[in-house]
């Protein structure tokens, strides 16, 4: 874990007072984050998954 950025986060973003931060757990300081970020992105897409779609619509069609 990224300690200093994560306290960073918590003491400077989310202002907690130092007791608040070191009480939460890594699961409620990720809910907190996300909230702040917006929704999370989808994952990347599968490499096979990729290569169908540029078979399937090419840049340069023939």
């Amino acid at each position: 874990m990224n300690w200093p950025a994560l306290i960073g986060f918590g003491l400077g973003v989310l202002r907690l007072p130092p007791d608040a931060f070191w009480s939460m757990t890594p699961r409620e300081l990720t809910l907190a984050a996300r909230a702040l970020s917006g929704p999370a992105r989808p994952a990347p897409m599968d490499p096979t998954a990729l290569a169908a779609l540029r078979d399937r619509y090419p840049d340069d069609p023939p």
